[in-house]
């Protein structure tokens, strides 16, 4: 996986770098500020971006939103100081395909970015759920999806919303790993999103859980 890195401060990109490099990533570029963590994507076509939130000039969430606009595939995963829920929730309205913590450790960090590989948001459970959360909370009323989802979706669905791996949620309906992927695929079709964390939030926005909450 060849990954760029943008984070203002320099000893933790090195350290940063050294990491993935460890892990066996391929570092193709590291910058030190928005602008040019846009230039260097958009050049580079990596496989990752990691963005800092706070950086000078442009900010880590704009930088976000311009790769996204030019490069609507780029896999964008914030990796920050700042456990603000605002930025939460704007960094997964602009398309982020992650959103991790610098306190994560580093087995967790490098395991939620093979995640990226196996179509997984590179978001521990427990951010997913204050997204969860914090989306429940200012929910407005809303049509309901003009593609209704099947009874065995909304039920896949639910684990999805939980942060559970295709693995996880084959194991618990007891089907292959193989159809899991096939009705996730086609969840994210019917809801006109790219990823399982656009999903969940999509489908609480939909309203398509009020009557079939989490256990």
């Amino acid at each position: 996986m060849r990954i760029l890195v943008a984070d203002d401060h320099s000893l933790f990109r090195d350290g940063l770098v050294s990491l993935l490099e460890a892990a066996g990533f391929e570092v193709v570029g590291q910058v030190g500020d928005g602008a040019s963590a846009v230039e260097a994507a958009l050049r580079l076509r990596p496989d990752v971006v990691l963005l800092d939130i706070t950086m000078p000039g442009t900010n880590g969430l704009d930088a976000l939103r311009q790769i996204r606009a030019a490069w609507p595939e780029a896999q964008v995963v914030i990796l920050t100081a700042s456990d603000d829920e605002a930025s939460l929730f704007e960094a997964v309205e602009a398309g982020a395909r992650g959103y991790l913590l610098k306190n994560l450790k580093a087995d967790e960090f490098v395991e939620m970015l093979n995640g990226l590989a196996r179509g997984e948001a590179a978001m521990t459970r427990r951010t997913t759920a204050r997204l969860m959360t914090g989306f429940t909370h200012h929910l407005q009323s809303a049509s309901p999806s003009p593609e209704a989802l099947t009874e065995r979706e909304i039920t896949l669905l639910k684990l999805v919303v939980q942060g559970l791996s295709n693995k996880e949620i084959a194991q618990a309906l007891s089907l292959s790993e193989n159809t899991v992927k096939y009705h996730v695929k086609h969840i994210l079709q019917k809801l006109g999103v790219q990823n399982r964390t656009e999903a969940a939030v999509q489908a609480l926005q939909f309203g398509l859980l009020k009557d079939n909450p989490q256990t």
